[in-house]
């Protein structure tokens, strides 16, 4: 009853009332003993270390951003080896103006290799004033750590890391705080946790543990790019083939508005004749998972962008149009006399070039693809029976189309062999050691 008293008269005193309710509670907290002392600590998921040196090795550029305070942060980043043991740290001081905020890029400026770890209040100072300086310095630190962040504002980070870099951005957070970031990003990852599924709804892939990032980029990420970028070009060389040697077929007639192939021939060239083998190169794969896990440098050649390029793109163009011209070429000067000839040897031939075109690009077979190329060669020779319209059934039986065909494919697929098995030989991949 004593201090209630006191506590209530010094907090009604109209002179130093923090001062005297300071001095009424010191009063009571004397003589005590300590009894017990008691400590939260949020521990780190399983394998966080593995997979973050996982994504450094794979040339991935780490950027934490967090709503923790400083000194949370900088130990957060430092026991998860975001920031390595011989690392520097340099904690972006505290600016509220420009002079304050110019005289510290300054500072950070004239150090090397070393992480940056920078507050939200003195971030947007920063930005505000220096925007493209710091974000030139910031880019060049191997490790970033942006502590008090206000959701727009790592949804900003983001904007700005696609805007000046030019880069891809991958954002992964776990929370609702996080998901402005997950939708601003390229690509965005939730990690479902204790705080919800928020952040795992907004993203593009949801994973259950944050380990589960590294399988997700080196191993599906990486495979998926490399089947997108094969099927993608295959497709534009299926359609590109057949369109050079309609041309071809029209330059040579005096461009003559006939159409080569008619009917059910141009439905089943792009169906069940060619589909099923396109298709299964989406389960092609250079090496295997535990290999891509293993070497997650390989995931470096994808940020060359080599597999889906303008020089890819062109090399494509090219071998369509050699591989459309010879076909057709070679049916003009092969056929006899009656023009359905030249359609049985040129979509004939045409049919067997892509199928062993899908052959020469796939790395890795998968008995879905031997069964794919078997069932598409059987679906166009059982068709073959209701094709009279179109083709000479007696003529295909002949030994007469059989070479003839056989020299057009020959010529039209070997030189690619030919020149796949050099580039192997003289200028291997960077997997061919750990495939062999």
């Amino acid at each position: 009853q004593d201090f209630e008293a006191r506590y209530v008269q010094a907090k009604l005193s109209v002179h130093d009332r923090s001062l005297k309710v300071a001095t009424v509670i010191e009063s009571l907290e004397m003589e005590m003993e300590l009894l017990c002392l008691t400590g939260v600590e949020d521990q780190l998921q399983a394998d966080v270390r593995p997979t973050l040196e996982t994504l450094r090795n794979a040339g991935i550029k780490v950027w934490m951003l967090t709503g923790d305070k400083l000194e949370t942060a900088t130990c957060t980043a430092k026991n998860a080896h975001l920031v390595t043991r011989n690392q520097d740290i340099h904690v972006f001081r505290l600016v509220t103006n420009r002079g304050e905020a110019h005289l510290e890029l300054n500072a950070f400026r004239r150090k090397h290799d070393c992480a940056l770890v920078i507050s939200g209040d003195s971030l947007e100072v920063c930005l505000k004033y220096y925007e493209y300086e710091f974000m030139e310095l910031a880019c060049q630190c191997p490790a970033v750590v942006c502590c008090r962040c206000a959701p727009t504002q790592k949804a900003q980070i983001v904007r700005l890391l696609q805007e000046r870099t030019g880069k891809l951005t991958c954002a992964v957070g776990d929370g609702g705080n996080d998901v402005s970031m997950i939708q601003e990003s390229d690509c965005g990852v939730g990690v479902e946790g204790k705080e919800g599924k928020q952040a795992s709804l907004a993203a593009d892939f949801s994973i259950t543990q944050f380990k589960h990032l590294g399988r997700l980029l080196m191993v599906h990420g990486r495979n998926s790019y490399k089947r997108s970028a094969a099927l993608s070009q295959f497709v534009i060389h299926r359609s590109l083939c057949i369109s050079t040697m309609q041309a071809v077929f029209s330059s040579v007639f005096y461009f003559a508005s006939v159409p080569l192939y008619q009917g059910f021939l141009i439905i089943g060239y792009s169906t069940i004749y060619t589909m099923f083998p396109v298709f299964s190169l989406v389960l092609d794969k250079d090496v295997k998972s535990e290999v891509a896990m293993l070497y997650p440098e390989l995931y470096k050649d994808l940020l060359k962008g080599r597999p889906l390029s303008y020089k890819t793109f062109l090399i494509w163009v090219l071998i369509s149009i050699y591989q459309g011209s010879t076909i057709m070429y070679g049916a003009l000067l092969l056929f006899e006399s009656e023009f359905v000839h030249i359609v049985a040897i040129s979509f004939t031939s045409l049919i067997l070039t892509e199928l062993l075109m899908v052959a020469l690009t796939i790395q890795t077979w998968h008995w879905l693809m031997t069964v794919a190329e078997l069932l598409s060669l059987a679906c166009y020779i059982a068709s073959l029976v209701f094709l009279h319209e179109f083709i000479d059934v007696y003529f295909i039986a002949t030994l007469s189309f059989l070479w003839k065909v056989s020299v057009i494919t020959l010529v039209s697929c070997l030189p690619l062999y030919v020149l796949k098995y050099l580039r192997r030989r003289f200028s291997p991949p960077s997997y061919s050691k750990l495939t062999s």
